[in-house]
């Protein structure tokens, strides 16, 4: 089965439209439309149906999809492992919410300055899952919280960053006590579903605080624009994009040594892609270096 053909396939149904797919693949419409109709002669049976100008996938089109997509990305994973010590390939890396803002764009800033044809591609989901999806070999690797339970043997996980947890308050409550403002003010509860909103919980159970909880949500910018907004103050990991927005709001410290949300990197030991995942690593120590106990600004 030639391996163009599956190409013309997939970027037929990705693009909607055999004329811009052709545009894409530098082909004829009708060289591209004549490997399409090669590749559904081999198979018995018709994978794309005109729309009017567009195409669609038919029924046995769309059950073929994901492995014809599986197929591009292991010939490119080939051409990756013939051509040693050259970081070329696609890397398959999942990441937190938070770190598509934090971790991401300066790590990859630095790779790309360096190794401009390297392809990246991003998935985002909660750390547990993405912990699941490296060590079943769905990714490569991953930014994730700290796993709280044991790394697969089939993987490894190196630290990057620390956020301890900080109040986070309006501009104007400023020279108040953490203490007094979690027990006193309206409180904005960080989801307790994930692992920084369990930590802060775990803190206000150990300090006998039971805040005057207004709401519980997920989202660490929606809580930092509540509180811009004076709906109450929060208990958060000191996350370096709350203080990037221009919002009216400060961090306050907590009195002694606070708890920490860690943030790490875990990769697939097996992985065809694990010299892209060593590179990753590599340039995001770099970015990460030095920053000691809150990491979560990082160098440029």
């Amino acid at each position: 089965m030639d391996i163009r053909y599956i190409q013309s396939f997939v970027t037929t149904v990705e693009c909607g439209s055999i004329a811009e797919a052709a545009r894409r693949l530098d082909l004829t419409s009708a060289a591209l439309a004549a490997r399409v109709r090669a590749l559904e002669e081999e198979l018995g049976t018709p994978l794309l149906k005109r729309s009017g100008r567009s195409v669609k996938p038919t029924a046995a089109g769309l059950n073929i999809l994901d492995s014809a997509r599986s197929m591009l990305r292991e010939e490119r994973d080939l051409r990756a492992m013939a051509i040693k010590g050259l970081p070329v390939g696609e890397l398959r890396l999942g990441t937190f919410v938070s770190a598509l803002t934090t971790v991401l764009p300066p790590v990859l800033k630095k790779l790309y300055a360096e190794h401009a044809n390297l392809s990246v591609s991003v998935i985002s989901n909660a750390s547990v899952e993405l912990c699941r999806m490296v060590a079943s070999g769905e990714l490569d690797a991953a930014v994730v919280v700290e796993p709280q339970f044991a790394i697969p043997k089939t993987c490894e996980w190196r630290p990057l960053m620390d956020e301890p947890l900080v109040v986070v308050a309006p501009r104007d409550l400023a020279d108040r006590d953490p203490h007094d403002l979690l027990r006193n003010e309206p409180f904005i509860r960080y989801d307790r579903s994930v692992w920084g909103g369990q930590l802060a919980d775990r803190y206000l159970r150990d300090q006998g605080i039971r805040p005057h909880q207004r709401l519980e949500i997920n989202g660490l910018m929606s809580i930092a624009a509540m509180i811009d907004e004076g709906i109450g103050v929060s208990l958060l990991p000191d996350w370096s994009a709350l203080w990037s927005g221009g919002l009216s709001i400060v961090r306050i410290p907590l009195p002694g040594h606070a708890p920490v949300r860690r943030i790490g990197f875990i990769w697939g030991i097996q992985s065809p892609h694990a010299h892209l995942a060593h590179l990753f690593l590599e340039y995001a120590e770099e970015v990460f270096r030095g920053n000691g106990k809150n990491a979560s600004k990082p160098r440029m």
